[in-house]
């Protein structure tokens, strides 16, 4: 066997690999994320744009899970598009309603409060913010 223990490479290795871990926690990063105190963040995504979201009505971003309102201009609120009943997503907005297709429960655009139908609770809050022109979450 050569001079060195295999014992003693496996003891190496392993705090080698230590090592890296612990480097990559970080160790002189700021709240932001960067050492040097840059913004390292992922910028905000626009959900979409405000010309996007009609006065009085709204827009469904299914994907997102979100309806996104604007019961008077320049005013954008957004609610989960998840009916409070059983869960329907949420498949228009109308003459100033969120409606659920499932069991036609309609939801106030300006506060996600109930207006009619079974569901039993205003649809949730969703923070966003508008900057210029984009609706981002918030």
């Amino acid at each position: 066997m050569s001079g060195v223990a295999r014992r003693t490479v496996v003891a190496a290795a392993g705090g080698a690999g230590l090592t890296a871990a612990l480097a990559a926690c970080g160790g002189g990063a700021d709240d932001k994320g960067a050492a040097d105190g840059r913004n390292t963040a992922p910028e905000a995504t626009a959900l979409a744009r405000t010309g996007d979201i009609p006065v009085g009505g709204g827009k469904i971003l299914a994907d997102k899970g979100l309806v996104i309102t604007q019961p008077k201009a320049g005013e954008f609120k957004a609610f989960s598009s998840k009916c409070t009943h059983l869960g329907c997503a949420v498949s228009s907005v109308k003459d100033g309603a969120i409606v659920c297709p499932c069991h036609q429960s309609h939801f106030d655009i300006s506060d996600g409060s109930v207006k009619s139908g079974p569901a039993p609770s205003p649809l949730p809050p969703e923070p966003i913010q508008v900057v210029g022109e984009e609706i981002s979450l918030g």
